[in-house]
């Protein structure tokens, strides 16, 4: 690990938010691996109906460290993140860093987000993955396609991976934050309000793993989130004309980003 992550997570100004549903197989590996990086874990079960929470108490008997929030019914990724900030905002964490619970996102990986973070304290860093990459799935690879198209278009920003869960928000930026959406589009909706806000948005190349077809366990619906996903990127282009454009080039015309 680098200087720059050892500072951050010594400064006890970090902690690390997993949304999580359904995922009994994965969750407890990506825990145990995400607590020898940043100690202080916050796991949101999302009405989980699987033994998620089960092996989550197992762990947390002996790792104190660890909170686990309840969701008793399923509210969706978005309900879950925002669940998740709240609760570290009431603990007076001012970083939080997000990863999914399936085991596609290297905890390991975490020390490259915060020495980006050390370098530019005000940016939402995004962990970005290889879209090239062999063996991800094709919807997944056509979708982010698809989605960091519209983002340039309604930002004029452009990023190479605008689904990616693996992200460090400055919580200052998210104080009050309330989502139009609720699943996996609401990570979307998050950079752009980001971006239209002025925000710095940082990509940081991160590794990913997707396991063989028969051991994934995914949730996401190619038909139902393809289409919320695409409702999404046409209220935001409708909306960027006549709030993101615009603000953009009078935050250009006084000198800002």
């Amino acid at each position: 690990m680098n200087g720059c992550g050892d500072k951050a997570l010594t400064s006890g100004k970090v902690c690390v938010v997993i949304p999580t549903y359904n995922n009994g197989g994965t969750i407890v590996d990506v825990v145990e691996r995400t607590s020898a990086v940043v100690p202080i874990i916050v796991v949101v079960v999302d009405g989980s109906t699987d033994d998620t929470l089960e092996q989550l108490r197992r762990w947390q008997e002996s790792h104190h460290a660890l909170a686990v929030v309840e969701h008793k019914e399923n509210r969706g990724k978005g309900q879950a993140l925002l669940t998740g900030f709240k609760y570290a905002i009431s603990k007076g964490f001012e970083y939080v860093i997000t990863l999914d619970a399936d085991g596609q996102h290297y905890p390991e990986d975490i020390p490259l987000l915060l020495a980006e973070s050390m370098a530019h304290p005000e940016a939402l860093i995004v962990g970005s993955r290889n879209l090239q990459q062999e063996g991800m799935p094709g919807g997944n690879t056509f979708a982010n396609r698809f989605s960091n198209f519209w983002f340039a278009v309604q930002t004029g920003i452009r990023l190479p991976d605008t689904q990616t869960g693996f992200r460090l928000y400055p919580l200052r930026h998210l104080s009050g934050v309330h989502l139009i959406t609720a699943r996996y589009e609401a990570e979307l909706e998050l950079l752009v309000f980001a971006a239209w806000a002025g925000k710095e948005l940082r990509p940081v190349p991160v590794r990913v793993y997707y396991p063989p077809q028969s051991e994934r366990v995914s949730h996401f619906r190619p038909l139902a989130d393809f289409g919320r996903i695409s409702l999404l990127n046409t209220v935001f282009c409708l909306v960027a004309v006549f709030y993101g454009w615009p603000k953009a080039l009078i935050r250009r015309l006084r000198g800002g980003r």
